[in-house]
Order: structure tokens, then C-alpha cells, then sequence
């Protein structure tokens, strides 16, 4: 794996600040039942890394301090951290809206049947990974029999009432190119999704959200590898907008790595950039406000404005 900071670091990205600290975006850990070629984590069976009772109280205590109504769970597959559900019972207490960002197919590992039904039993919102519609592109992305396990998680999802009418369960899905391009329109492929997913396997969802890979860990490195490198970077420079500045997540998020240690986003805890640039830790957050605060950027940050623009809730649209 090659380190991609370096490729990086040096930048014309316009400076950005912080404003209202509205969401807590927390790595639980890198442990995944799935090893994607697109994961900017690097997430396998095999990683070990997983956040600590101590770091999880300070997770809750924070939420609580600064009355933050949003905490996003990421991974790594969240679900397979042996204190997730207390996490979740504990942050469901607190009136603070949960988000697990779930790749469907650990719902059907062994140990984790009862999990669907435990996340609608705390009103968690789901933000679901599925590449394509299409069974073929899924199993070349993610591995053979990867999308039938998805299928059938959605299916036992919607049956407990995910994306239907007055159930206040919300299912939204992801999806990422499979190459080095960017997304197409989402609103057209959220249609293409809704029409195909429907007639095909009469499942619903509530949107989709497409999100721009990132040219760092695995897949940067096989970009360097394959030579694509400088001409993905110089598509994602080239379909830069300005509008999209407004709405990138770092605004309002700060992400939380496994350890506790702050960063401006997701994309720079996976680069080890610390939030704005000097290393903080949660128990910062207790009596800090990072409101008007610098973000740290670095090249890679053109990938959350090009096009449509793209964040952890999808294209920014304009």
C-alpha cells in the first residue's frame, strides 16, 4: 500500500472554514466482513483496530456537552464492534438522530441475524452501500455472491418497515463509481435505482447517494499502480466548482478515529491530517468551539467538489 499523502499534500484548494458543529461522524473501528476496492478505510476481516469504553463515553459525553443532534457511525462494518448496540441504546437516549453506515451483507453474518430489527428498534437511520442494481457489476466490485446477500438484506429491512410510507425508518444507498470517473447525475440514477430495484426485486429505498471516489488508500494506490493517477486528479481539478464549497460536510462535521483524535473529515483521518492541521482529541471537544476554525485541506479535497460535488450525504447539488 503506498502512502498518498505525499502526492498530495501540496495544493491550490481554496482555504475553507468551520461553522456550526452539527454532526459527530465516529470510526468504531476497521474491522469489515468485506475488503472493497474503493474503501478509503481499508477495511478487512483481518483489521483489529476498534474504539475503546473509554473513548465511546467520550463519544456520548460530547454529544450530550455540545448538544449534538447527529452521530454518524462508520467503520470498517460498525455492526461487528462488540459495543456497538450499547453505543447505539446510549445515543438513542439522548434524543440524537443515529446513522449506520451499513454494507448490508454483515446483517446476514452469523451473530448479526437479529441486527436489522434491533437497528429499527432504535429509529437508526441507515445509509446502505450498493454499487450498482446490476448483480454482475456488484460481484466484480465486491465479490461473488455479494449482491444477493444485499438483495436479501433490503428485503428483510423493508419488511420491518425501512423506506415505507409513515414508518420514520430511513434507508438511503450509496453509490461509488467503479473506476477512476466520476458519478453520473444522481437524481437520474436514483431514478434508474428506484425503477429497476422496484420491478426487479420490489424493493424501495428512500435516495440515493452518489459519492466520488477518493484518490487515497486502496484506490489511490492502484491508481499510482496503473498510471491513472495524474489524469484522475486532473479530472477531478478540471469539474471543480466553486458552488460546492458551501455544502462540503467539514463544515459542519468533525470526524472521530478509533483512538479519539479529531479530524476535518473521514477522507483526512484516513490521510492522518489532523483537524485543522494540529492533532486534538475528543476530550477537546468537551470546552473547545472549532466554529471559524481553518480545515485542513489537501489535493485530494477536489474529489468532494467536482461535479455535483460529493459528501457523505451525496452530490451537493447545484
Amino acid at each position: 500500500m503506498r502512502a498518498m499523502l505525499p502526492l498530495l499534500h501540496a495544493t491550490d484548494f481554496p482555504a475553507i472554514q468551520r461553522g456550526k458543529l452539527k454532526t459527530l461522524q465516529i470510526n468504531i473501528g476497521y474491522r469489515c466482513n468485506q475488503a472493497c476496492f474503493h474503501c478509503h478505510v481499508n477495511a478487512g476481516p483481518d483489521r483489529k483496530e476498534a474504539m475503546d469504553t473509554n473513548t465511546i463515553q467520550l463519544v456520548l459525553d460530547v454529544l450530550k456537552k455540545q448538544s449534538i443532534k447527529i452521530l454518524d457511525i462508520t467503520g470498517g462494518a460498525p455492526e461487528l464492534h462488540p459495543h456497538f448496540r450499547t453505543l447505539v441504546e446510549r445515543a438513542h437516549g439522548l434524543d440524537v438522530k443515529i446513522i449506520d453506515r451499513c454494507n448490508l451483507t454483515v446483517l446476514e453474518e452469523e451473530g448479526q441475524k437479529d441486527t436489522a430489527e434491533f437497528l429499527a428498534g432504535k429509529q437508526v437511520e441507515i445509509v446502505a452501500s450498493l454499487p450498482c442494481y446490476l448483480e454482475d457489476n456488484v460481484n466484480a466490485q465486491r465479490g461473488n455472491g455479494v449482491f444477493q446477500t444485499s438483495i436479501k438484506a433490503l428485503q428483510k429491512l423493508n419488511a420491518l418497515g425501512y423506506a415505507k410510507e409513515n414508518s420514520g425508518l430511513v434507508l438511503n444507498l450509496v453509490y461509488n463509481p467503479q473506476g477512476p470517473s466520476l458519478p453520473p447525475s444522481q437524481t437520474e440514477l436514483q431514478a434508474a435505482y428506484k425503477k429497476e430495484l422496484k420491478s426487479r426485486y420490489n424493493i424501495d429505498f428512500n435516495q440515493l447517494f452518489t459519492i466520488t471516489n477518493m484518490p487515497i488508500a486502496r484506490f489511490g494506490s492502484t491508481l499510482v499502480t496503473q498510471g491513472k493517477f495524474n489524469s484522475y486528479m486532473q479530472l477531478l481539478k478540471s469539474a471543480h466548482s466553486d458552488e460546492n464549497l458551501a455544502g462540503v460536510m467539514c463544515r459542519e462535521l468533525i470526524s472521530v478515529d478509533y483512538r479519539g483524535y479529531l479530524y476535518d473529515c473521514d477522507f483526512n483521518q484516513m490521510l492522518g491530517i489532523p483537524l485543522g492541521g494540529k492533532r486534538k482529541h475528543i476530550k477537546d471537544l468537551l470546552d473547545t468551539d472549532f466554529a471559524g476554525k481553518t480545515i485542513a485541506i489537501a489535493d485530494h479535497c477536489y474529489g468532494c467538489t467536482a461535479g455535483q460535488g460529493s459528501s457523505c450525504g451525496g452530490a451537493l447539488g447545484h
